[in-house]
This record gives C-alpha cells, structure tokens and sequence, in this order.
C-alpha cells in the first residue's frame, strides 16, 4: 500500500481530499466520486465513519484512538482496515497521501 511516493502507507501519514471529489451520503453510507476521472467508490458505514474521522484529524495515527473509542476492535485491526481504507482510495484518487507531517 503506497502513497505518492510508492512509500508505504504508515500512521504519519495524512490524507487531503481531492478538490475533484463530490461525496453523497445514501442512508448512512457514504458515495466518492471523482469528477476528473469519473471513478466512484461506495463507503460503508464504518468506511464512512473513517472517511469523516480522516477529515477531522491531521495523521492517520490521530485518527486511530477516535476510532478504537467507538468500534470494539482490536488495535491492530483497526489500523490495517484504516490503511488499507486510505490505500484504496489514494490508489482511486479519491484522497491524496502525503507523508509524516513535515510533508
């Protein structure tokens, strides 16, 4: 799982959504849709719940206690499901992944 960079995606990474993206919530779900490339991507509630969480925080390691205060998962679990959350979505540019936050 890799950022712009084709690093790996760690917990100091934060994300931007893209400008190009328009969002629709459907019944507690959540559309992505990329204006520029016309890809969309449909969210779950809790993949909504992290889209929301991502945006109100400034690294994906400061996301990740808000989370575990609100689901019962193991830690480790919420991380890869975050990672790989933010994966899928920078590899769709639907966000962008920038490193630590010096970045």
């Amino acid at each position: 799982m890799a950022g712009e960079s084709g690093a790996a995606i760690t917990l100091a990474a934060r994300v931007r959504r893209r400008a190009d993206v328009v969002t629709r919530e459907l019944g507690g779900e959540l559309v992505l849709l990329n204006l520029a490339t016309g890809v969309y991507f449909g969210l779950d509630a809790v993949g909504t719940r992290m889209w929301t969480v991502l945006g109100e925080t400034p690294t994906l390691a400061d996301a990740l206690p808000v989370l575990l205060a609100e689901y019962d998962v193991a830690p480790a679990r919420c991380e890869r499901d975050l990672v790989s959350l933010v994966a899928a979505l920078g590899e769709h540019r639907l966000l962008d992944v920038l490193g630590g936050p010096a970045a």
